[in-house]
C-alpha cells in the first residue's frame, strides 16, 4: 500500500512538471523565438512545427513573441502578414523583433550609411506589416576606438529616426561586451551619451549584464527610463541558477522605464527539452509576485 502511494505521488509530480501551468495569474509576456530555434529556426522547421509550438506557447501563458529570423522582406521565409496571422491563430501578438544590418569596415571609415538605410527601410516596412511595436538590433561588436564608436552611434541615431517616422520604436539589445572599456570609457556609457533617447531605447539582457559583472538595477538608477524592454534570461530556465535577482529587477521596473519584457533561453542543461524549459520559465514569472500583469506603455 505504501509503495503504491509513493508511485502515485511520483506520477503526480511528473504530471505537474509536464502540464501547462494552471491556477497562476495571467501576465503579458513575450518569448524570443530564438529560444526555440531547433523547432522553428528555419523556414522548413517553421512550416512543419509552428502551429503546434505557437499553441503550446499560448497554453504556457505567453501572449507575445519576438521573432529572430528576418531576411529579404520575410519572416521565417513567409510574408509578414502571414506570420502575423499565424501568431494570431494561436492567440499571440507580434511584439518586437531582432534584426539588424551591420556596417562594413569601408562604410564605417567613410561614415556612409546610404545602402544600409535602404536595407532598413525594407526591414521597417516588413516588421510594421507584421505588427511589431519595436525593432531591436541584437548587438554590435565593440569598436576599437571612440572615433569608430561615434560613427556607430550616428548610425543608430539615423536608424532610430527612420523607425520614429514609421511609428516604431528602435532599440539595442545588450550582451556583456558593451560593458568593456574603449579608450578608458565604458562602451555602453559612450553610447548612452551619444545616442538620443528619442532615437533608441535599450533592451537590457539581464543575464548578460550579470555576466559582465554589472548590476541591472544600478544601470536602471544610472539611466532611468531608458530600458523600455528587457530580456529576462538565466543560465538555463528562469530562476534555476540563483545568479540573477529577478525580484529586484522587477521591483525596479518603473525606474527602468519598462514597457514589456521578453523571455529568452539559450538552451537547457540537457535534462529537459527546450519547450519544458520555456514552460518552467513562464510558470516562474507567472508565480513571481514582483512581476505585474502588464506595464504602462509610454
Amino acid at each position: 500500500m505504501k509503495k503504491n502511494f509513493l508511485l502515485l505521488m511520483v506520477a503526480l509530480m511528473v504530471g505537474s512538471l509536464s502540464a501547462p501551468a494552471k491556477g497562476l495569474p495571467q501576465k503579458r509576456m513575450a518569448l524570443q523565438l530564438y529560444s526555440i530555434r531547433e523547432l522553428i529556426g528555419s523556414p522548413e522547421k517553421y512550416a512543419q512545427n509552428h502551429e503546434r509550438v505557437f499553441k503550446q506557447l499560448a497554453e504556457y501563458g505567453f501572449t507575445d513573441v519576438e521573432p529572430a529570423h528576418y531576411g529579404n522582406g520575410k519572416l521565417y521565409g513567409i510574408a509578414p502578414e502571414q506570420f502575423k496571422a499565424d501568431c494570431a491563430a494561436a492567440g499571440l501578438n507580434v511584439l518586437s523583433t531582432h534584426a539588424t544590418r551591420r556596417l562594413s569596415d569601408e562604410e564605417v571609415k567613410n561614415h556612409d550609411f546610404t545602402e544600409a538605410l535602404k536595407w532598413w527601410k525594407e526591414c521597417i516596412d516588413t516588421h510594421k506589416a507584421a505588427g511589431c511595436k519595436y525593432i531591436v538590433t541584437p548587438g554590435f561588436g565593440t569598436p576599437k576606438t571612440l572615433a569608430e564608436g561615434k560613427v556607430l552611434c550616428d548610425y543608430h541615431n539615423e536608424i532610430g529616426k527612420l523607425c520614429n517616422a514609421a511609428g516604431i520604436k528602435y532599440g539595442y539589445h545588450t550582451h556583456s561586451h558593451e560593458y568593456q572599456m574603449v579608450e578608458g570609457k565604458m562602451w555602453i556609457d559612450y553610447m548612452m551619451e551619444n545616442i538620443a533617447p528619442s532615437n533608441m531605447f535599450w533592451q537590457m539582457d539581464v543575464y548578460w549584464c550579470v555576466m559582465g559583472q554589472q548590476s541591472p538595477v544600478q544601470f536602471f538608477k544610472k539611466y532611468p527610463g531608458r530600458f523600455r524592454l528587457l530580456h529576462i534570461k538565466d543560465k538555463y530556465e528562469l530562476g534555476q541558477s540563483g545568479m540573477v535577482n529577478f525580484e529586484a529587477i522587477f521591483n525596479n521596473a518603473g525606474l527602468a522605464g519598462l514597457e514589456n519584457y521578453v523571455v529568452e533561453l539559450e538552451g537547457t542543461d540537457g535534462t529537459i527539452d527546450i519547450m519544458e524549459g520555456v514552460r518552467r520559465s513562464a510558470a516562474y514569472l507567472r508565480g513571481l509576485k514582483a512581476v505585474k500583469a502588464s506595464y504602462p506603455v509610454k
